[in-house]
């Protein structure tokens, strides 16, 4: 890393290696990487390792998951409304 650094223009001062760990998990996460996917490429042991370092980057779920719903019905609420009388 010593030799690596002075070859890599614009570094700030104080980069460590560790902190390419820490921009590799922060470019999968933000790529909708799951938490099992940065778990296996930082090699940790555990999810719950990967949750406690990572979780706050993660976008939170409440979104999604009122997305995924509001879908759904959506397209049911479609395809019901393109069916013909006598089929509903």
């Amino acid at each position: 890393m010593r030799k690596a650094r002075g070859k890599v223009q614009d570094l700030p001062t104080g980069f460590r290696f560790h902190d390419l760990r820490h921009y590799l998990a922060s470019l999968l996460i933000s790529s909708g990487a799951d938490v099992k996917v940065v778990q296996a490429r930082l090699r940790y042991a555990s999810a719950k390792t990967t949750l406690d370092t990572y979780g706050h980057l993660w976008p939170g779920s409440d979104e999604s998951t009122r997305a995924a719903i509001d879908a759904v019905l959506t397209a049911r609420t479609e395809l019901r409304q393109n069916q013909p009388d006598t089929a509903r």
